[in-house]
């Protein structure tokens, strides 16, 4: 997707903050110097300010101008500071929160999707399990299925909120899942893991569903964990996901 003045610019100034160019509590330059720096209008520089405080991550006030927040603040749901992250490089911080998260989501999305799933829902989970199946089979873009997969059932907890939630957990969870692909014999192994959330919730079984996902998470967390202490290189969301090679 191309982005227009408006989008690059934000962009540009998303990610100078991120990889801390600018520290908590310090100012943006003023206009005149981004317009220069940019070769954009004032107000292009003041609509793209307008959207990194809808983003939390700068505030703005008469006097003082405009200001980096602590990170605490920034939208950690927006996929724009999530790409920017992974830009100036994923922390260990970033992805035990990210597992944290979790924890407390999926377990209770799978619950209510054991309860609430549709046909069609369990038709697109099924749909997506094959072609994780055929990645580890046939060689392929595993991540991608595994995402669809973790997104479906989310979906089919028929909640919007969790469901909006989705979207932006997406690019989030592909860091873990990329992580567990790395591992020697880690889709293959998680396939089984797989299924059995996927029998639970065509079973209408929420509390076998449940068990099965923490079963999977916590397998995601000690393979992130013996990344971490290998202080291996970790992914980066701006780049595609790595194909695994056929069985």
């Amino acid at each position: 997707m191309i982005k227009n003045v408006h989008g690059n610019t934000v962009d540009h100034l998303g990610r100078a903050i991120v990889a801390g160019r600018y520290g908590p509590g310090a100012p943006i330059p003023p206009e005149p110097l981004l317009c220069e720096e940019l070769g954009v209008s004032r107000t292009v520089v003041r609509e793209a300010v307008k959207s990194l405080i809808a983003k939390g991550l700068v505030s703005s006030g008469p006097k003082v101008g405009t200001r980096v927040l602590d990170s605490d603040q920034w939208n950690w749901f927006d996929p724009d500071v999530i790409m920017w992250q992974s830009h100036a490089g994923l922390t260990p911080e970033f992805l035990r929160d990210l597992q944290d998260l979790r924890r407390v989501v999926e377990p209770a999305a799978v619950r209510m999707a054991a309860e609430r799933a549709t046909p069609q829902d369990l038709a697109e989970i099924e749909s997506a399990y094959e072609g994780m199946r055929k990645a580890v089979e046939e060689g392929g873009d595993y991540v991608k299925y595994d995402l669809l997969f973790h997104q479906g059932l989310l979906r089919a907890c028929r909640n919007r909120m969790i469901v909006q939630m989705s979207k932006a957990l997406g690019a989030l969870l592909r860091t873990s899942f990329e992580i567990s692909t790395a591992r020697k014999d880690g889709p293959r192994n998680s396939l089984p893991l797989h299924r059995a959330v996927l029998d639970a919730v065509v079973a209408h079984n929420p509390a076998k569903a449940e068990k099965a996902i923490l079963v999977l998470i916590d397998g995601a967390r000690e393979d992130i964990e013996q990344v971490l202490s290998t202080r291996k290189r970790l992914p980066r969301l701006n780049t595609p996901a790595p194909l695994i090679k056929a069985a």
